[in-house]
């Protein structure tokens, strides 16, 4: 069974930058997607960041121009590159990796932005 493992959350100050990793323990085929989530208390979860099975990207309004997603496949690892962060940036960053088979979700990582 693959698992999803997500790395590099933490506590970082408001402009501050971060960078998210989400590794797969394995190799995942037939994907079609893959992105980043997140959730803060008492919100609904957002697509953050998305990337299809090739190198187009989507980014909520929010955050374009700030963070960036790519992938590397040889290290069966997606990253989500975050910069001039602000408090409205706090909250669990979860990736997810679409397939036919199946969805993959990854645990979840907390990013807290605060001076």
């Amino acid at each position: 069974q693959v698992q999803l493992v997500e790395s590099g959350g933490g506590l970082v100050q408001p402009g501050g930058s971060l960078r998210l990793s989400c590794a797969a323990s394995g190799r995942i085929v037939s994907i079609y997607a893959m992105g980043w989530y997140r959730q803060a208390p008492g919100k609904m979860s957002e697509l953050v960041a998305g990337i299809d099975s090739g190198v187009d990207t989507n980014y909520a309004d929010s955050v374009k121009g700030r963070f960036t997603i790519s992938r590397d496949n040889a290290k069966n690892t997606m990253y989500l590159h975050m910069t001039s962060l602000k408090p409205e940036d706090t909250a669990v960053y979860s990736c997810n990796v679409g397939s036919t088979q199946r969805d993959y979700w990854g645990q979840g990582t907390q990013v807290t932005v605060s001076s």
